[in-house]
């Protein structure tokens, strides 16, 4: 099925973006095939300065880096950053110069180093193995309690969120957050709205009940979760509890929740836990066509990212320039 206009089009502009900023973007699992391949387009479309971690299955562009972390002059620096970071939890320096040299490390380390602006990788590792190598060596933000994720989501219809573009969270990362947790994806996936869409955040906190109409200590979680998050983002423009239909409709916006600024106009979804965050992303990109980019990781102090094991060249070279455009 071909991507919705709206994926074209946004995937458009992130590309003149990326253009611009010409950024540095390191692949850790550069012996894969689909990540040389994207990584040989990346170059020849002059996007960004594509760094792969270990041999190519194929000679590739001159415009591709390509470096053996067992011969790179940079490997003591990165052991010796990595065991300054891990050294409070008994990492040796024998440990930390082992760990340096694999490749999720080595890449994640590269980015903590200043020497790439971003990593991405998980087409071979598991998903919690890539977060596992970004908080060792990258860590989360100052002032950021939880690292989580969010897939941009391009729907057919235009209709919805900002031209048919919307962020869901977490799908990915966080099983059963807390109110806490959950008021901290809504804040940081708000930004990911902000920065990486292009529009003002529209947050609405998703449940099975609208503004009371069920009770359960599901939903006494969510309406938590909004107190917390007005009490720490004042100026976000976030509402909940609220249906999905309630949060993406009009006309069932202003029946459901009438006087609401978010339904009816969302366009940053978060759900009350991974199970509906997961299972909503795929039935929508299944069932309604829409493109899935992402997970993209929120809450690290330098952008790292996830890919899924399934991704194609397509998945990777759209996720890369993503990463090239986060702060």
């Amino acid at each position: 099925m071909p991507a919705p206009e709206s994926a074209r089009e946004f995937l458009a502009a992130v590309a003149e973006r990326a253009r611009r900023l010409k950024r540095t973007i390191v692949f850790p699992e550069g012996s894969d095939p689909r990540v040389a391949a994207a990584a040989a387009r990346l170059a020849k479309d002059g996007l960004v300065k594509p760094v792969l971690i270990g041999q190519p299955p194929a000679p590739v562009d001159s415009g591709v880096q390509v470096i053996d972390p067992a011969s790179c002059s940079s490997l003591r620096r990165y052991a010796d950053l990595y065991y300054e970071r891990r050294r409070a939890k008994g990492v040796t320096q024998a440990e930390a110069a082992a760990i340096a040299l694999q490749p999720l490390y080595f890449a994640a380390l590269m980015v903590a180093g200043g020497d790439a602006h971003g990593s991405l990788g998980g087409a071979v590792h598991t998903s919690a193995d890539t977060v596992r190598a970004a908080l060792h060596c990258v860590g989360a933000r100052p002032g950021v309690r939880l690292v989580s994720s969010a897939f941009l989501m391009a729907v057919p219809d235009r209709s919805f969120g900002h031209r048919g573009l919307l962020a869901f969270a977490d799908c990915a990362i966080v099983i059963q957050p807390s109110p806490g947790e959950l008021a901290e994806i809504a804040i940081a996936s708000a930004e990911t709205t902000r920065t990486l869409i292009g529009a003002e955040p529209a947050v609405a906190l998703l449940s099975f009940s609208t503004k009371g109409s069920g009770k359960h200590p599901s939903v006494d979680q969510v309406k938590e979760a909004l107190r917390i998050a007005r009490e720490r983002a004042p100026g976000l423009n976030i509402d909940g509890e609220l249906q999905v239909d309630a949060a993406v409709s009009e006309v069932v916006g202003r029946s459901k929740a009438p006087g609401s600024t978010v339904a009816g106009k969302a366009n940053t979804l978060v759900f009350p836990n991974l199970a509906a965050g997961n299972i909503g992303y795929k039935l929508v990109e299944r069932l309604a066509g829409a493109a899935a980019l992402g997970p993209v990781l929120q809450g690290l102090a330098k952008p790292v990212n996830d890919l899924s094991r399934g991704a194609s060249a397509e998945d990777i070279y759209s996720a890369a320039l993503i990463t090239a455009l986060q702060p």
